[in-house]
């Protein structure tokens, strides 16, 4: 069953209906009592800003730093990109990547977009759980999880020991993705990334649908939920089902962009350079080139997953390519 804009409420409570019948009665989001208080990590970050009416949060579930650029392609364009980092003052040693979860408010329901590493041993990562309890939020309050793709910074964080994470929550996704990584062999024939790492990367993300089959609820490119406030698109290439997700209040809206961009500087100013975590490189650029195109030309508002947190801002157009443009903070009404 899929909610469209003339369906009120969130297809929730008819889908989870019989769960929640099976353990005497639903749990309705605004009367779950808070999770225990999880391991304080310290550095979680936490901003709340507005999409129209909306209330909504971004939340960093940690950072890293690939050393080198060996993992940005092509190889031949490395010179040009080591030049473009030291002309804008960006580090030399490596890659940053940031880790954004976007969080909206819709009414009474509470959506998270992707839902970062889970609970990791780890300062960097895992902070989720605890940007959460900073922004009032329990796991019990989020109605809807929205999946992009299914690598582990995005698909792990809906899995906590053994069981869902947001056990209220419908687990949405465009059945593409479940469809490429559950086939007899997933073809990563196109990728530039290390082959070794892919059995066990297989196997992680089909063992973390199985936890969430209960809850889980593909639904096509262009479904809307929650009367229209949020779209979900394909965008493929990154993965065989990658999605972005439009969110939309009144005359605001906000592009999720995802993972179209792993780098704040570099695949703006070229969409053609590409990340060896790419499925299909060819088609990712391809769908870049479009998103950014579009977002560009319409002054679209946009959210980055791996740009620098708190990940809003716009894509501006610059000679043959784009800029990232970040939203000056804001605070107070």
């Amino acid at each position: 069953m899929i909610e469209t804009s003339s369906t009120p409420g969130f297809v929730r409570r008819a889908f989870l209906g019989g769960v929640f019948a099976a353990a005497g009665g639903a749990v309705l989001a605004q009367d779950a009592k808070p999770a225990p208080a999880p391991k304080v990590h310290g550095n979680a970050l936490v901003y709340q800003f507005k999409i129209g009416e909306f209330d909504a949060w971004s939340i960093s579930d940690g950072h890293m730093l690939f050393r080198g650029i060996d993992l940005m392609w092509p190889p031949a364009a490395h010179p040009e990109m080591k030049d473009w980092l030291e002309s804008h003052g960006e580090r030399m040693d490596g890659i940053p990547l940031y880790v954004n979860i976007l969080v909206v408010r819709i009414g009474k329901e509470i959506a998270i977009f992707d839902a970062g590493f889970g609970e990791r041993d780890s300062t960097n990562i895992g902070w989720l759980t605890d940007g959460l309890r900073q922004a009032g939020i329990a796991p019990e309050q989020v109605t809807a999880g929205f999946l992009s793709h299914s690598h582990a910074d995005h698909l792990a964080g809906f899995v906590t020991a053994g069981k869902p994470t947001f056990p209220n929550a419908a687990f949405c996704y465009l059945p593409e993705e479940y469809e490429f990584w559950h086939a007899a062999e997933p073809d990563f024939s196109k990728t530039k990334r290390n082959r070794a790492e892919l059995p066990k990367m297989i196997k992680d993300v089909c063992g973390q649908f199985e936890v969430l089959k209960g809850v889980s609820q593909p639904v096509k490119a262009g479904s809307q939920f929650f009367n229209g406030a949020v779209t979900i698109e394909a965008a493929p290439g990154h993965t065989a089902g990658h999605a972005i997700f439009r969110i939309k209040s009144g005359n605001e809206s906000l592009l999720h962009f995802v993972d179209l961009a792993h780098h704040h500087g570099l695949m703006f100013h070229n969409p053609e350079w590409f990340i060896a975590f790419d499925h299909d490189p060819m088609l990712g650029i391809e769908t870049r080139k479009k998103v950014f195109a579009q977002a560009a030309a319409e002054r679209t508002r946009c959210y980055g997953f791996h740009v620098p947190w708190p990940g809003i801002g716009h894509i501006l157009p610059v000679g043959g390519g784009y800029l990232w443009h970040p939203e000056r903070w804001s605070w107070g009404s």
